[in-house]
């Protein structure tokens, strides 16, 4: 385990579990942290890959009390990890809002970067708007920080129990409820900059492989997104599984299948 230092004054919480075999970048959702990615390190490890998890700032390990919470930001502090590992390639794959991290990350990564996976990616866009019909709409976004501060646990295990997927068991939602609780008080800034977030030309300006995992019975991140930003990607690829938002958590064995199977043809 280590810290980032940033040039803004606090830490950022990281893990590199080293192997000889392309790293791997594991940026997780919203009010998560990277052991929510455990499985899927276990498995990139076992297959000789190297995996790099990171908190978000106001999340899991890292500082709660940073000024700029913002996605950049935190696709900066990716960045700087990446650098600070010495990787000269690496894969990146956030889930949900690490979608839109992993993306704005990339465009500072450059060619560092041998391919990008999207685990219910909350990216190109969140929300509907002009010549994107998908998602809910800003004006959902923007109030999910008064509804927190409303009811803080009554939101987060609604919250918890939807990103859990159907059926899932109570040790499952449990978990997932008690990341969200953890979350700082400002790390609903971070959400709310899904209400603006355009990432079409970015995404559409790679030239390396593009993985985008949708769950058909996720109700967090419309499953239409996935399908969306495989489309808008010039070597994109869509992956279509029978999850909620979390397919990591609920089927992680086909998941981190699909997922070593995708890493392996960009060795």
């Amino acid at each position: 385990m280590a810290y980032l230092d940033t040039d803004d004054g606090g830490r950022v919480y990281y893990e590199y579990h080293r192997a000889p075999k392309l790293p791997v970048v594991l940026v997780h959702g919203w009010g998560m942290s990277g052991d929510y990615w455990a499985s899927a390190v276990e498995a990139l490890l076992a297959d000789g890959h190297a995996a790099i998890t990171i908190d978000h700032r106001g999340c899991g390990r890292s500082d709660r009390d940073f000024a700029d919470m913002s996605i950049d930001a935190i696709a900066r502090d990716v960045a700087a990890i990446v650098e600070r590992s010495g990787a000269l390639r690496v894969a990146l794959n956030g889930w949900s809002l690490g979608g839109a991290v992993v993306v704005a990350a990339a465009g500072l990564l450059g060619e560092r970067v041998a391919g990008l996976v999207l685990t219910c990616g909350a990216s190109p866009r969140y929300v509907q708007g002009e010549g994107f019909p998908h998602g809910g709409t800003a004006e959902d976004v923007l109030g999910i920080g008064a509804a927190i501060t409303a009811d803080r646990p009554g939101f987060f295990r609604a919250l918890a129990e939807g990103a859990s997927g159907e059926g899932a068991s109570e040790a499952t939602i449990g978990w997932v409820e008690r990341g969200f609780i953890a979350t700082g008080p400002r790390a609903s800034t971070t959400l709310a900059g899904l209400a603006t977030l355009d990432q079409r030309d970015l995404l559409a300006s790679f030239a390396f492989p593009v993985l985008s995992i949708g769950g058909v019975r996720d109700t967090i991140a419309d499953p239409a997104i996935a399908g969306f930003a495989a489309n808008c990607a010039k070597n994109g690829t869509l992956l279509t599984m029978d999850t909620g938002h979390s397919p990591q958590l609920e089927a992680p064995t086909e998941y981190n299948g699909a997922l070593l199977a995708f890493i392996r043809t960009l060795a």
